[in-house]
Parts: structure tokens; sequence; C-alpha cells
């Protein structure tokens, strides 16, 4: 390893900045999901139709950006404890099968049909994405990992030179090869998180990975909030140049939309960052560094409390319905009632997360 690596890849305490970030971007993931009626949101806690983006276009990629910065701080220590690269890829891959399997759990619970159960979906993508960073991230060094993600976002452009259209596109050819009859409900056609897409949100994780390096560096703290507010302000700018000819679009996944939100993401983090664990004001985030700690845990949690409630009736009614329509309904203007329903499962999932923290109970596959 060079001078210049070593300084990379220097040791860093734990950053309660990254629990609490991470605790944000889940607990925005859960009321993004949870809406009380799907008749009535909030522009911003809708995805955009196609191309263009809300708050909640946001949530997925911070996540993966986020996996990229936790991956650097995870294998540097485990190196620094003596484990070899083999051992740490093979660490990475269990823990991706895991991740797939919970995701699979996830779509097909309480039942399996195995003719027709959705193949890809949110912690699969996941799952992939980590593998593949990981083994990109031990067997290069920081040239090589700024040459894949370069080459990455490039080969999707090429791939998808035929033109960002739903109705006709590259991404959505190679999901109808491969996924009938396996793919969300609500597309049939096309995946939001399929095969081709999939690629642009590697380099996603990858921009996560470069940051978690700029962190470690032995450089101080207020000359590393400065560069990630650069670098991200830098990526935002050129996801806006690129978004004429590529267009930003959470559904493809564009490398336009994968560049603007790693810059979104490491922006908002150097604010976490320097307020959290430079100037030492961690009081307000400790709510969200609970969160965070067990991201896993309470989003699939929430995943199965959903599943559960949509699937009980009374009265031929949903759960979720009866719920909505006596307890929140009541409470305030169909819109509103629909976010104060969100935010009750980010509240009780909360008290699920703070009661693991009591208990030392971490959940990390």
């Amino acid at each position: 390893m060079s001078g210049h690596e070593a300084d990379l890849e220097a040791r860093a305490p734990r950053l309660v900045s990254l629990d609490a970030f991470r605790g944000a971007t889940i607990a925005s993931m859960i009321l993004v999901n949870n809406p009380g009626t799907s008749q009535a949101i909030y522009a911003p806690l809708r995805h955009a139709v196609w191309h263009g983006w809300t708050f909640t276009d946001l949530v997925f990629p911070f996540f993966l950006w986020i996996t990229g910065v936790s991956m650097t701080f995870s294998f540097a220590r485990r190196v620094e404890q003596g484990a070899d690269r083999r051992s740490l890829l093979l660490h990475a891959l269990r823990r991706s099968i895991l991740i797939f399997a919970v995701g699979m759990f996830l779509n097909g619970f309480p039942y399996y049909p195995l003719a027709a159960i959705r193949i890809p979906g949110v912690l699969q993508r996941i799952a992939v994405c980590y593998f593949l960073a990981a083994s990109i991230f031990l067997y290069t060094r920081l040239r090589g990992r700024l040459l894949w993600t370069a080459g990455l976002l490039t080969l999707y452009v090429l791939l998808m030179r035929g033109g960002y259209e739903q109705a006709s596109n590259f991404a959505r050819y190679v999901d109808g090869l491969f996924l009938t009859g396996h793919m969300y409900s609500a597309t049939k056609t096309w995946d939001p998180e399929g095969i081709v897409s999939t690629i642009p949100a590697i380099a996603t994780t990858l921009l996560g990975i470069l940051a978690g390096q700029l962190l470690r560096s032995r450089h101080e703290a207020a000359w590393k909030t400065a560069w990630m507010l650069v670098a991200g302000n830098g990526l935002i700018a050129a996801g806006l140049l690129l978004d004429p000819f590529v267009p930003i679009n959470k559904n493809l996944w564009t490398s336009s939309y994968a560049v603007f939100m790693a810059g979104m993401a490491q922006s908002a983090f150097a604010a976490f960052y320097w307020i959290i664990d430079v100037q030492r004001r961690a009081g307000w985030a400790r709510p969200l560094a609970i969160y965070g700690m067990n991201a896993l845990a309470v989003y699939v949690l929430s995943g199965l409390i959903a599943r559960v409630l949509g699937l009980w009736k009374t009265g031929g009614v949903t759960m979720k319905a009866v719920l909505f329509e006596r307890v929140f309904a009541p409470l305030a203007s169909p819109i509103n009632a629909s976010m104060l329903y969100g935010l009750a499962n980010v509240l009780l999932l909360y008290l699920v997360a703070y009661g693991m923290y009591r208990r030392r109970w971490f959940v990390k596959l």
C-alpha cells in the first residue's frame, strides 16, 4: 500500500453522525412507504412519475450511499485486525445472500407463489450493490475505484442510448427477457429495481465508498467537511448538467440520477458530520442515531406490519383502512391525516428501535 493510500485508510472512531444520517434516512423511508391512503399524499412524499425527482426519490440512493461509507469503515477496521481480503469477500457474500433472502421473504409474505413472486426489490438491490461494491473496494485502490465508478456510469449511458421513455428503453427490454411474471405488481412489464438499472446503483455505492475514504483520512475535520461539500456540490452540478441529455430518473436509476443523488447525500451528510461529530452537538440527533443502529430491523418490521394490516380484514375492510378511518381521519384533513398515519408508523418503529437499543440488540446480518 502506498503512503497516500495508507493516509486515506487511517483509523477513525465510530461516527455518530453516520448513525444519525442513516436513522434520518430510514425514518424517511418508513414515512413515505406508509401513507394512510394513497389518494391523499403531499407531492414531496410521492415518487416522481417518471423524469424528475421529489424528496421521496432521495431516500433509496441515500441508503446505498450510506452503505458505501459504512463499508469503508467496517472493512478497514477488519483489515487492521488482521483479516485477509478473501475472508472479507466471503463475509460480504454471506451478508449479501442473507439480505437478498430477507428481501424475498418480504416480497412473498405471507404467501409464496413461486411462479409469480417478485424477484427484485429494495433489499435485493442493496444486497447486489453491497457485494459488488465490496469486491471492487477489496481488490482495487483509490484510482481503480474511481475508474470503476466512472466506467459503470458510462456503460449504463451507452446501454441506454436508445432512449429513456417509459414505454421503450433497454432496461425495460432486459427485464422483460428475464423477469416476466416476477416484477413489481404495479408495473408488470418493467421493474424499478430491475437488472440493468442496478449497474449505476453500484456506482452510487462506490461514491459512498469514496466519501468514506475521505472521512478516514488524517486531514483535519474542517478540511474534510469542506471537501465533502465541494465534491457533493460538484456531483449535484454534474447531475443537473447531464439532465437535459440523460434525464434524472429514479425508476431507471439513470447515471445523472446516481451522480446527483450521491451529491445530495454527501452534502447533507457533511452538515450532519460538522454539527454532530465536529461541533459535538449530538444531543438532538440521539433519537436518529438510535434509529440508525437498527435500520435493517425496523425496515423489515415496517414491511411486515404494512403487509399484515393490508391483509387482515374485518367486515371485508382491511385493518389499515379501519385504523385510518377511525383513528386518523377524524383528526385532520385527508392529506394531513394520511401523513399522521405515516408519522405514527415512524414513532411506533422508533419505540421498537429504542427498546432494542436499551437491550443492546443490534441486527447486522
